[in-house]
């Protein structure tokens, strides 16, 4: 009589540096959708505003930015009203700092998943960075109605707005990957992230811009892709050329970024279970 079991198939940890299984990621991306819509209807659960909140807390740091900088330090905004220098940069940068808080705590936050149920494990930060963007499309609304009270037209510039979109993805995805990785094993992450992102804040052109840096640091600093991002992000909507010379170095910081960052997650995972 034949046997009809099949042989169990055992789940080993990877070892290594490996790269990531996007087929498998393929497979699970019903999973995918649901984690970032569990992510997108918890964050406004119970919540009298709802999802007006997106709009809120970026136009009220918008306006204490301009009454402090714009008004009282008297900060450059290149002949621009302030409060549109500053929403136009306040606007990827909050999608950009609110990513780094939710995929760094997404492992821990699931870690019943992960000690329980198989999964590919990217899901978690991937799912944390995905349900944000709906914040940032509803920011997107205040844009418009600022473009249309100060009269302002934009270029054609907008045609290279999916690019900048795409470096902002890329930067977001490869330092959140970095961060959830790292907050499983190393809990002091999550408790310097607030402080980190309040640091790197100033370290990108958001209450000032890029011409105010000082010439001899420049190269230096636009090694961040932050500062592409948010000066192209104003070029694009004021009808003002796209500064590539700042743009595509943080580019390939970006690309570098999301590639070490999916190699030190997946190098990581053989510990999550172990440490969640």
């Amino acid at each position: 009589m034949s046997n009809t079991y099949s042989q169990p198939k055992v789940i080993e940890p990877s070892k290594g540096w490996k790269l990531v299984d996007f087929k498998e990621l393929w497979r699970y991306k019903d999973l995918l959708y649901f984690l970032t819509l569990r992510g997108i209807k918890a964050r406004y659960a119970q919540s009298i505003l709802g999802v007006a909140w997106a709009i809120i807390q970026p136009l009220f740091t918008t306006l204490v930015f301009t009454v402090v900088f714009g008004n009282l330090a008297k900060v450059d905004s290149n002949g621009m009203p302030y409060i549109l220098f500053s929403y136009l940069a306040l606007w990827p940068w909050n999608y950009f700092s609110g990513t780094l808080t939710e995929s760094a705590n997404s492992l821990i936050a699931n870690s019943g998943m992960i000690t329980k149920v198989y999964f590919p494990r990217m899901v978690l930060p991937l799912a944390s960075i995905f349900s944000k963007l709906l914040d940032f499309i509803i920011a997107f609304l205040v844009v418009v109605g600022f473009l249309i009270y100060f009269q302002v037209m934009p270029g054609w510039g907008l045609v290279f707005l999916p690019l900048l979109i795409v470096q902002l993805l890329l930067t977001s995805l490869g330092i959140g990957m970095i961060l959830s990785a790292m907050a499983v094993q190393y809990r002091d992450v999550k408790h310097a992230l607030t402080f980190l992102v309040q640091l790197l804040m100033y370290a990108a052109p958001v209450v000032y811009s890029t011409t105010a840096v000082p010439e001899v640091y420049r190269p230096f600093y636009i090694l961040n892709p932050m500062v592409g991002v948010i000066e192209g992000f104003r070029a694009a909507f004021l009808d003002r050329p796209l500064p590539w010379e700042w743009i595509w170095p943080g580019s390939i910081v970006a690309g570098l970024l999301f590639i070490f960052g999916m190699f030190y997650f997946k190098r990581m995972e053989r510990v999550f279970a172990d440490v969640a």
